[in-house]
């Protein structure tokens, strides 16, 4: 393959001047390079008005995701989970650019662009797979009426604030427990520093193959978190003697409303979520670097354990 034949994907959140300045540098540096970048067509029009686009294609129109051969994501988590709903469907990994605060999704912080840039040029990262989730919503006589995907977390949540969500909690089609709450997030390893982690829920390293349930507020003796196989399937049905109806929430981007008898069913998805990573670092680094967690008084490694 030719530089010109390479086509990078620049995914923008364009309403901040640091990070459209960015992004400037970054076509810049691409086309520098030989290789094309390319936006999305919804992002287009915004970036247009603020920096030029001459050289730089349009993702469906123009290049076929099938042919990104990466994304670089330049804001906060937000702009990335938006990234891995715009590269869904092809196999290029998503490397980002942390633009905003936290950034846990990030790879790099904005002070090694630069260097990003020049490393994804040469290829020089290695990809990461990520569990995502499958959801699958079905009415009160089983019919499939939604269907879509999760990186961070899959939420059922109650749709009035004054009313509380009574649901029953099944997994691997036994079940678990029912009780009035406020929602119910299932999240992924990778979303486990998300809404779930914000809910008492337990962190999980990204390493180790799992799917996290947190009731929200239930009113139950038994609503611990839970973490269970990656192979599971976890079923909450939103009970039909609640009053009013709940909502699935899935990385706070694609919702669905769920009337009493409905049932949301999450299990593993077939497809992960591709990351590209220039720095292979102990998750417990980035925890301590993202939270800026107290380490002081550690008197260093002293070996492993036996």
């Amino acid at each position: 393959m030719t530089p010109s034949d390479r086509n990078i994907l620049l995914v923008v959140h364009a309403r901040r001047d640091d990070t459209v300045q960015a992004a400037q540098r970054i076509i810049s540096a691409v086309r520098g390079a030989g290789a094309t970048p390319v936006v999305a067509a919804d992002d287009r029009p915004e970036l247009a008005e603020r920096l030029p686009l001459d050289g730089v294609r349009t993702l469906g129109l123009e290049v076929d995701l099938d042919d990104i051969e990466l994304a670089i994501v330049l804001g906060g988590d937000g702009t990335i989970l938006r990234a891995a709903e715009m590269v869904r469907g092809g196999t290029a990994p998503i490397l980002g650019i942390n633009m905003g605060h936290v950034g846990f999704l990030a790879e790099i912080e904005r002070d090694d662009m630069d260097d990003a840039v020049r490393r994804v040029i040469a290829r020089d990262y290695q990809v990461e797979e990520r569990l995502a989730l499958a959801v699958r919503v079905l009415d009160s006589d089983d019919r499939i009426i939604f269907e879509t995907w999760a990186l961070n977390e899959a939420t059922v949540e109650k749709a009035s604030r004054e009313r509380m969500l009574e649901v029953v909690m099944e997994v691997d089609g036994r079940p678990l427990s029912s009780f009035g709450c406020d929602g119910v997030v299932i999240a992924s390893p990778t979303g486990s520093t998300a809404y779930n982690f914000s809910a008492g829920g337990p962190v999980v390293w990204p390493t180790v193959e799992a799917i996290a349930v947190v009731p929200l507020s239930a009113h139950a003796l038994f609503a611990r978190p839970l973490v269970v196989s990656p192979d599971a399937v976890v079923a909450i049905e939103v009970l039909e003697r609640t009053s009013g109806s709940g909502i699935l929430w899935c990385d706070g981007r694609r919702s669905h409303e769920l009337p009493p008898g409905a049932r949301v069913m999450v299990r593993r998805s077939s497809r992960p979520v591709r990351l590209a990573r220039l720095h292979p670092a102990a998750f417990t680094d980035r925890l301590v670097r993202k939270f800026r967690l107290p380490v002081t008084g550690w008197r260093g490694s002293v070996g492993g354990a036996s």
